[in-house]
């Protein structure tokens, strides 16, 4: 018993594969394929299938092939179509938005940023249309639509940053290009430009969500691996018996912390802290640019941060007509 380790499953069952409830009428038809995988068994169950896509999971993919494709080939041609070049400067490739002088126009020719905003309209149909389906799928099989609300979450974020806010802003030029390192680099300048987006109070409130997210995941994981040799990952019947592993992991975090979550609260916790990460993110970048221009002398104003000792040196954005 205490050489017992799960930090990877060590048991594999194999039986005829779990194919589910049957379907209601009139739903589109599953795969009939099962199978297992060694290797996903090993951090999982390891059965494949099967799958429902439907219409709706059938157009997202689709949509999300066109707009994949549209991204490789614009990088792939922006290197000459050199396979070798596109490998080797993969990370540093993009697909820019239009230029500002085309505003927000949805007609801008193609080579100046036309098939960035095409991307754009399929990624977003892909990713909506994939919500959708995960939305049906849970009402179809009798779940809460919790998944469904925390995945709009971060398409929130999405939509905020590659449309909302370039339209309140009136430019596809404030877009994110479609990139790895381009993407990190429009991260940095943004932050930049609108005066240290450290200052901006929404996104300090994303990065406590997000770093608290990680916290609970890791305390929630490394709890049911401590109790998995009792049992403790069958929730439902540890929950009211006496020294198994659900009451042995209560009293570790009364003993340690004088509290602890239960069975549901922990999850509610890990839903809330992952959701509010998007949800005030999004908040913060919509706000930026469009209500306040620079977070630094915002966070003075308002008491959020203290005033640098004086140098002699005048700060520009400081000056009559310096935006606020």
């Amino acid at each position: 018993m205490a050489s017992y380790q799960n930090i990877f499953t060590q048991v594999q069952l194999r039986a005829a594969p779990e194919m589910g409830p049957p379907m209601a009428p009139g739903n589109f038809a599953r795969t009939n394929a099962g199978g297992f995988s060694y290797l996903l068994g090993k951090i999982g169950n390891a059965q494949i299938g099967p799958i429902y896509l439907g219409w709706l999971g059938v157009f997202s993919l689709v949509f999300g092939l066109i707009a994949f494709e549209i991204i490789g080939l614009n990088m792939l041609a922006s290197v000459n179509w050199s396979p070798v070049q596109f490998v080797r400067q993969l990370f540093w490739l993009s697909l820019e938005p239009p230029a500002p002088k085309y505003g927000f126009s949805p007609f801008v020719p193609l080579a100046d940023g036309g098939w960035f905003i095409l991307t754009g309209m399929f990624f977003s149909a892909s990713v909506l249309l994939w919500w959708l389906r995960t939305y049906r799928r849970a009402v179809a099989l009798g779940m809460g639509t919790h998944v469904s609300w925390a995945f709009l979450s971060a398409i929130w974020l999405m939509l905020v940053l590659g449309f909302i806010r370039p339209m309140l802003m009136g430019s596809w030029s404030e877009a994110v290009p479609y990139g790895i390192f381009p993407h990190l680099d429009w991260t940095a300048a943004f932050s930049i430009r609108y005066g240290n987006l450290f200052y901006n109070p929404f996104h300090a409130l994303s990065i406590a969500f997000l770093y608290g997210s990680t916290l609970l995941f890791a305390m929630h994981g490394a709890t049911i691996l401590a109790v998995g040799r009792y049992g403790g990952e069958r929730e439902i019947e540890q929950i009211t018996d006496r020294g198994t592993a659900s009451e042995r992991a209560a009293l570790f975090w009364r003993w340690t912390m004088g509290f602890n979550a239960t069975m549901e609260s922990i999850h509610r916790w890990a839903w809330w802290f992952a959701v509010l990460t998007t949800l005030t993110g999004g908040i913060g970048i919509l706000l930026t640019g469009t209500v306040v221009d620079n977070w630094y002398l915002w966070a003075q104003q308002h008491g959020y941060a203290p005033a640098y000792p004086s140098t002699g040196v005048v700060d520009p954005a400081t000056l009559p007509g310096a935006p606020q």
